[in-house]
């Protein structure tokens, strides 16, 4: 009986290892459409919303818990996404619950990115049901796939999603669910680097450009992203617009924008980031260090960034040069008014401010932030009047508590009318009695 028992126990203990060393987890899929069969049966939306979070959120892996905190999901989403677009989710049913049918492919597709990059932390693949607002993300050690939106395809119904994501259409006419192995080896790579949020368009587009161009060294294939060959084609045109931009905070003209742009393609960043890093990687003797470079580069150190980006020779100048011009193009607070900055003694009584820039400014566009000393010292906007005509100077009204220094940081969020952003400016004041 000890006998049995002992083979019993080591037969659990090897099933529990197997399990843990699993990659890729879909076992939220399942969940997900037994939650959905009982909620489309229930007409009462509190009801509905029990059962979601009870069928369905509140069992679920790791894995769902990131997409949910990554893309602030609520329970609430998930049963507006149910009720709102019926025909899609019976449209992508049966692909999402295939995915135990790519985890196997899958695996193997990280396997061969570990023969490549034999340092690579590990990370595990969660399958999940989202509310369509991402088919891949990462959060630490996890790549977070919403299966909604990767495991889709050209029989995908979209007429009931047109209007809140119409973006998503044209994305399914390219047959995600035929590039999944690419997705998840990509998203993986992502959670082997530094950081996942970079703090200029040029980091974030190495971050991207990393992933995809070291996925097609791992799987030996080409990227489906059609950015790629449209990029190549159109090549020295997105060079010379991106090029202005490379040191924005803003990253949204070039990736993870809509397909309404000058070039009627998104994400033109991922092929930016994608060529640097193909031409540093030929150029490179050592291919496995080139690799190791990539990867382990800190993006947001913007002198390593910009060594590495130098190396790979893909731009026409230096890219310290493209730094100079961009700082050199930036708008600037020139002054203010109805008081000047630093005054020690402005009348509290005073009801208006006054921003003038060094350029006309896009009027769409507007940041303020707290000073140092936090917002129990915040010069505090009551409404804003407008910009001139000519969008050089901005009023707003506002409220000046007496006898205090306050503060206001007029930030970079404010751009000129070619998309430069503002060099943050601080009013520092004090006001009477």
């Amino acid at each position: 009986m000890q006998k049995i028992f002992s083979l019993c126990a080591l037969f659990l203990s090897m099933f529990t290892f197997c399990q843990s060393k699993k990659m890729v987890i879909t076992d939220d899929i399942q969940r997900f459409w037994n939650a959905y069969d009982v909620i489309v049966q229930e007409s009462d939306s509190i009801k509905q919303i029990e059962y979601i979070k009870e069928m369905y959120i509140s069992k679920g892996t790791p894995g769902l818990s990131a997409i949910m905190q990554a893309r602030n999901y609520t329970a609430e989403s998930y049963i507006y996404t149910i009720r709102n677009y019926p025909k899609f989710w019976n449209s992508v049913r049966n692909n999402t619950l295939s995915a135990n049918n790519y985890a196997k492919r899958i695996e193997k597709g990280l396997k061969k990115f570990t023969k490549i990059y034999p340092e690579a932390k590990p990370a595990k693949i969660y399958f999940t049901i989202g509310a369509l607002r991402t088919g891949g993300t990462t959060m630490q050690d996890k790549v977070l796939i919403g299966a909604e939106i990767a495991m889709t395809d050209t029989k995908t119904y979209t007429e009931e999603i047109k209007k809140d994501f119409p973006y998503l259409i044209d994305y399914f006419k390219t047959n995600p669910v035929n590039d999944l192995e690419f997705l998840n080896v990509h998203e993986y790579i992502h959670t082997q680097q530094k950081s996942t949020i970079g703090n200029s368009l040029l980091a974030q587009t190495m971050m991207e450009g990393v992933a995809e161009f070291l996925a097609e060294v791992t799987l030996k294939t080409k990227s489906p992203n059609p950015q790629i060959e449209f990029g190549f084609k159109n090549e020295e045109k997105i060079k010379q617009e991106y090029s202005k931009e490379m040191f924005s905070p803003n990253i949204y003209n070039w990736l993870w924008n809509s397909p309404d742009n000058q070039f009627k393609m998104r994400d033109l960043g991922y092929f930016v980031g994608y060529a640097i890093c193909k031409k540093y990687y030929e150029k490179a003797e050592n291919k496995k260090q080139a690799i190791k470079d990539l990867i382990e580069l800190d993006y947001n150190d913007e002198n390593d960034l910009i060594s590495l980006v130098d190396q790979a020779n893909y731009f026409d100048k230096s890219i310290i040069n493209y730094k100079k011009e961009y700082e050199n193009n930036r708008p600037f607070v020139t002054k203010v008014e109805q008081f000047e900055n630093g005054n020690q003694n402005v009348d509290s009584s005073i009801k208006q401010l006054t921003i003038h820039f060094s350029q006309p400014m896009n009027k769409n566009f507007r940041s303020f932030e707290l000073g140092p000393l936090g917002e129990k010292h915040l010069i505090r906007i009551i409404k804003v009047i407008g910009f001139s005509e000519d969008g050089k100077s901005l009023t707003l009204e506002v409220n000046l508590e007496p006898n205090k220094q306050l503060q206001l940081i007029i930030d970079r969020g404010f751009r000129n009318t070619s998309n430069y952003h503002l060099k943050p400016y601080l009013i520092d004041i004090k006001t009477n009695k």
